[in-house]
């Protein structure tokens, strides 16, 4: 199979791969053959990439994050816990939403199981062949990758549990901004982006004083948008002050708004998101935090084209875990754009005069990460 971005889809094509609504029932099956108008319907719908069977690449697979069924489950326990927020109205002074978190510990646990259960785990990317509310896939994508991130760090079960579940809400502050805000496809005006950031509070008054959230995880709702050198909001604190599982989430936050398309801008890969991480290492984020997620996350999604500085081209087939940023390539063209007779594997961890220098005809570079462009 290839990975595809949608503006580059033909007709004729045929899915490799499933593409879910949002209460997860299949919108389109494999081997569905594409029309121009479902290729229109794609990118309306907020589909960046698709994968396309390709017999130069049929044995090629790209694993998930989560199985099928649970990433079916967590969406919906997300959609339906948050939605509830969005259409209830607003709580009195001093009263709680009873419900927050406690319909998610049993699929806290289960991602914790999951995730824990893999040896040698990647990050890869979750945001293809799904059309959600951007506001649930990202939330269950910052809590997927933050667990992972954990599980590296050495943390133990409860701290999993603990981080996964402010990872999970961290953004429910933004189901009290107005959805003209929230979804506005043109830049923000000031006022508006103000009103934006309240989201951070808000989402630390929702949580700080309901009987089934830790008080952590309030503070990492309170705190993923501080950046250790005192340049975040909403109190501007520094490096200590900051919460550990606010960095992590912090961190990945930003991650998951660069590779996710969003109504006012399309997704980057991988590769191109860590270029924007590591900008600001040492100043938004903890250098370590930035090395251990560079050394966890495939930065070149399976089933990507790219071309290599020999002039030859190919489709990324895998990657040595201890070198995820130097895949293994299936050269299929060769300098000339001729088919190759014989094609051929090459890993790149081991040929390291061999470079990537575009990815799906597109040149590498570094996209500016500022948390106005990423619309916090």
């Amino acid at each position: 199979m290839r990975l595809v971005p949608v503006q580059q889809c033909q007709p004729g094509m045929k899915l490799a791969k499933k593409i879910y609504s949002e209460d997860g029932i299949v919108l389109l099956g494999r081997h569905v053959e594409l029309t121009r108008h479902l290729i229109r319907r794609l990118g309306e719908c907020g589909i960046g990439y698709v994968y396309i069977e390709d017999e130069m690449t049929s044995d090629v697979t790209a694993p998930e994050m989560l199985s099928e069924d649970l990433h079916i489950r967590a969406l919906k326990e997300v959609r339906t816990g948050f939605r509830k927020l969005i259409d209830s109205p607003k709580r009195s002074k001093g009263g709680t939403y009873p419900y927050i978190a406690r319909q998610f510990k049993d699929v806290m646990s289960l991602v914790v199981d999951e995730l824990s259960g893999r040896d040698n785990a990647m990050i890869m990317l979750m945001n293809m062949g799904a059309v959600d509310h951007y506001l649930f896939q990202h939330s269950l994508n910052v809590c997927v990758y933050s667990v992972m991130l954990g599980i590296a760090d050495g943390y133990s079960r409860e701290d999993l549990s603990m981080l996964g579940m402010g990872a999970l809400l961290h953004d429910i502050g933004k189901t009290q901004i107005p959805e003209t805000i929230l979804f506005k496809p043109s830049a923000l005006t000031k006022d508006e982006y103000e009103e934006m950031k309240r989201h951070a509070e808000l989402g630390f008054q929702l949580l700080k004083d309901e009987p089934n959230v830790s008080l952590t995880v309030a503070h990492c709702a309170y705190q993923h948008h501080e950046r250790i050198d005192g340049s975040g909001y909403p109190r501007g604190i520094h490096d200590k002050e900051i919460h550990p599982y606010a960095k992590w989430i912090g961190l990945v936050d930003s991650y998951d708004a660069m590779t996710t398309t969003r109504i006012y801008s399309s997704p980057l890969l991988p590769h191109q998101a860590m270029e924007g991480l590591y900008v600001g290492s040492g100043t938004l984020y903890e250098q370590r935090m930035v090395r251990l997620f560079r050394d966890k996350v495939f930065l070149y999604p399976i089933g990507v084209s790219v071309k290599l500085n020999s002039g030859e081209s190919g489709i990324v087939v895998g990657a040595d875990p201890t070198c995820l940023h130097r895949p293994i390539v299936r050269v299929l063209y060769n300098e000339a754009g001729e088919r190759l007779k014989a094609p051929y594997e090459t890993d790149l961890s081991e040929q390291l005069t061999t470079m990537i220098v575009s990815v799906n005809d597109s040149d590498i570079h570094i996209p500016a990460t500022s948390d106005e462009d990423l619309r916090v």
